[in-house]
């Protein structure tokens, strides 16, 4: 859904908890903000119909699954065009190592955040799966040393551009 939703400022903290975690009780959700239960669940579903929540998910971490070499992979196409990007995305979506991509802006078109098992498997996927593909000009590949997440995303304050 597209364009801003308008979210009172109990909207906000159950976003703010929910984010911190997902899986705290409707119980305990309302008497964090302090309303009923049955009022919370409401402003959840309308949160959810409006698309302000997308959906939830685990997060788990990549080392333990046994792909610990991390990495970001910049990719330039070329050409540049729906035909071509469609299917390339779908091909870089279907491969289990890729965790995100982006559609950029500037010299790279694509970003793409893949965990892999080991250099040579890294390896593997920027050659097999990657610059084998004929509309594949570039690819820049970044190590990650270290990932950070960031806190819970809301609403900039007002007057804070």
């Amino acid at each position: 859904m597209s364009g801003s939703v308008e979210l009172s400022t109990v909207d906000l903290e159950i976003l703010r908890i929910l984010q911190n975690d997902s899986r705290v009780t409707n119980k305990e959700l309302a008497a964090a903000v302090g309303i009923a239960p049955s009022t919370c669940l409401d402003r959840v579903n309308r949160l959810r119909a409006t698309g302000v929540i997308t959906g939830q998910r685990a997060t788990v971490d990549a080392a333990k699954l046994g792909r610990p070499l991390e990495a970001f992979l910049f990719v330039q196409v070329r050409p540049h065009r729906r035909p071509l990007v469609d299917p390339f995305i779908e091909h870089l979506l279907a491969q289990p190592e890729v965790r995100a991509v982006y559609h950029l802006t500037g010299p790279d078109d694509f970003l793409a955040h893949v965990a892999t098992t080991s250099a040579g498997d890294l390896q593997r996927l920027v050659l097999d799966e990657l610059t084998a593909r004929d509309e594949v000009a570039r690819v820049h590949t970044n190590l990650v040393f270290q990932h950070w997440a960031g806190g819970p995303l809301l609403p900039p304050t007002a007057g804070a551009e």
